[in-house]
C-alpha cells in the first residue's frame, strides 16, 4: 500500500492546529462530496481519502501515532509492545556471574537496529526505508554493571583489584573512602559497539560489608569500649581499637556510663583526599561488678553511707 500523506490531502502542514484541520476538512468535503460529484470516481476516491485523513488527524492520539509511525500508525502499539517485550527479555536473559565477591551483570541496549528485522517481517521493507535505513547507523554497546564487595578495612585504604569482565582482566584502583552503594563508571569497558559505534561502559557499585566493632557515618567511625567500675570512678588508662591498630587512652575520674570520647582524625578516610580522616567516637560502657564478696559488699555499703551524709 503506497504511503498516504494525510497532511497533504487536507492541504495543511504538520504544525496545523486542530481548528486548522477542521476548517480544511469542511472546505474540501463540500467540494468533493459525492452528492455534488455523482459520476466522478476520482472525486469519490479523494472524498474517501479526505475522510480517512480527517479521522486520523482530528484525533490527538491517532495523530500522535501517525506523526511517529506514518502509514504504520495503526501498528504503533505493536511496535511499543514489542519494544517492551524485547527489553524484558533482555533483562531476563541478563547474564550474572560472580568472582571473588564481585557480581557482574550484562545489560543490552534496545536500539533502532534491533527493530529492523521485526518490522521488516511485520510491515515489509518499506517501514525501515521510510524510517531512514537505521541499520547502518552506529550505536553504543550495552553497559556492564558490577557489584564489588569490600570489607570496611579494604574501603579504608586505596588499593588495586583485578576484575575479569567477558574474559578480559581489568585492573582498577579503588580510592580510599568509597561509600556503601557508591557507583563509579569506567568508560569503554562495556559491550562492543554496533557498526563501529563506541563500546558501552562498566558501572561498579561498591557494597561495604558491616563491621561488628565499628559503625560508619560519613567519614566518622563509632565504637564502644567497656571499662570496669573502678576505672570509671577513679580514672585510668584503657585500650581502644581503631581500624589500624590499638591506642592507649586516658579516662578521667568520674567518667559516666555512655560518655563519648572523641579521637580526632582516627576515623574513616575522606574520599579522594589523601591523609584526611574523619573522627573516631568512643562510647564508654561501664561494667558493674557481679558476684560481690562479703568484703566488697561491706565496702560498697560504707561508700553508700559516706555519699548520703
Amino acid at each position: 500500500m503506497p504511503f498516504i500523506d494525510y497532511y497533504k490531502i487536507l492541504g495543511v502542514d504538520k504544525n496545523a492546529t486542530a481548528d486548522d484541520i477542521k476548517k480544511a476538512y469542511r472546505k474540501l468535503a463540500r467540494k468533493l462530496h459525492p452528492d455534488l460529484n455523482p459520476n466522478d470516481k476520482e472525486a469519490h476516491k479523494k472524498f474517501q481519502e479526505l475522510n480517512e485523513a480527517n479521522e486520523v488527524l482530528s484525533d490527538p492520539e491517532k495523530r500522535k501515532k501517525y506523526d511517529k509511525y506514518g502509514e504504520n500508525w495503526q501498528h504503533g502499539e505493536e511496535y511499543e509492545k514489542a519494544q517492551q517485550q524485547y527489553q524484558q527479555s533482555q533483562q531476563q536473559q541478563q547474564r550474572q556471574y560472580s568472582q571473588d565477591g564481585q557480581t557482574f551483570y550484562t545489560e543490552g541496549n534496545f536500539s533502532d537496529a534491533d527493530f529492523s528485522d521485526f518490522f521488516h517481517s511485520m510491515f515489509g521493507s518499506g517501514f525501515s526505508q521510510r524510517q531512514g535505513g537505521h541499520s547502518s547507523r552506529k550505536y553504543k554497546g550495552g553497559d556492564y554493571s558490577a557489584e564489588l564487595k569490600l570489607t570496611l578495612l579494604q574501603a579504608y585504604k586505596t588499593h588495586q583489584q583485578v576484575l575479569t569482565v567477558d574474559g578480559k582482566n581489568i585492573r582498577i584502583t579503588i580510592p580510599a573512602g568509597v561509600a556503601n552503594g557508591q557507583k563509579i563508571k569506567l568508560s569503554g569497558y562495556g559491550q562492543p559497539g554496533v557498526n563501529g559505534g563506541p563500546n558501552g561502559d562498566l558501572f561498579i557499585t561498591f557494597l561495604i560489608e558491616d563491621e561488628p566493632n565499628f559503625k560508619r557515618l560519613g567519614n566518622d567511625l563509632y565504637t564502644e569500649v567497656t571499662v570496669d567500675l573502678y576505672t570509671a570512678v577513679l580514672g585510668g588508662e584503657i585500650t581502644v581499637n581503631t581500624l589500624t591498630g590499638q591506642l592507649k587512652l586516658k579516662v578521667k575520674p568520674g567518667t559516666q556510663p555512655n560518655s563519648k570520647l572523641r579521637l580526632k582524625e582516627k576515623g574513616f578516610s575522606v574520599y579522594k583526599k589523601e591523609e584526611h580522616f574523619g573522627d573516631l567516637y568512643v562510647t564508654v560502657k561501664v561494667q558493674i561488678p557481679e558476684n560481690l564478696s562479703q568484703q566488697e559488699i561491706e565496702l560498697f555499703t560504707q561508700l553508700a553511707k559516706i555519699r548520703t551524709k
